[in-house]
């Protein structure tokens, strides 16, 4: 089999530096690109046109579910790998539910983000050893809907925006709409979620992994 080529998504520099320089010095892997973004990841897939995806959850621009739903949807053939810090289970299920292949820990040892990427590869779902006992892998097989999958792009992007504590003017403003249609995008937001409140909304967001635990 030829060398496994790699994509590398995470905000940090030297998260980078580091995973590159590590995973280069396996015969049977090649990093071809990096990103910090997750609004370029989809651009470097259509540039590198990576086997694997080694993803961060909390990423800038676009979070790390949002990129594996896009992925899975975009480009079903590149398997997507997290790589994060965050071990709360309703991650790596919403993970696993979205379209990723597995779920290691930033505090893992690099043998074993390489046995994952090889598993993975083989076409295996790969969870890191500290997550097995607490998250069964075929919990993320599960297909059952998710009012979550009836919100649209745009709504996603306000309920993120409102989540953090932005108004409806500032919101308005990055995203280039008008404040009513801000208003209007959030009201259906809730109701699809069937949410009532914005500290239920705010809630929602860090359960459902859009927001860090710490925010």
């Amino acid at each position: 089999m030829s060398r496994t080529k790699i994509l590398l998504a995470d905000d940090h520099q030297i998260v980078r530096e580091c995973l590159r320089a590590l995973l280069q010095a396996e015969p049977d892997l090649e990093v071809v690109g990096e990103v910090s973004d997750g609004l370029a990841v989809a651009a470097a897939l259509a540039r590198w046109k990576p086997d694997v995806l080694v993803l961060d959850w909390m990423m800038p621009g676009l979070n790390g579910l949002e990129v594996t739903r896009q992925v899975r949807r975009n480009t079903p053939e590149v398997i997507v790998l997290i790589l994060s810090m965050h071990a709360n289970e309703n991650y790596v299920r919403e993970a696993l539910r979205n379209g990723a292949a597995g779920y290691v820990l930033k505090d893992e040892s690099v043998e074993t983000l390489v046995l994952a990427i090889q598993a993975v590869r083989a076409g295996q779902r790969y969870l890191c050893p500290a997550l097995q006992e607490s998250v069964d892998l075929a919990q993320g097989m599960d297909v059952e809907s998710d009012p979550y999958d009836s919100v649209t792009q745009r709504e996603r992007e306000v309920l993120v925006l409102a989540a953090e504590g932005h108004t409806a003017i500032d919101i308005a403003e990055k995203l280039s709409i008008s404040r009513k249609t801000v208003e209007v995008h959030r009201a259906r937001i809730l109701e699809k979620l069937n949410l009532r409140s914005h500290t239920a909304l705010v809630k929602y967001a860090i359960r459902k992994g859009l927001l860090p635990l710490e925010k």
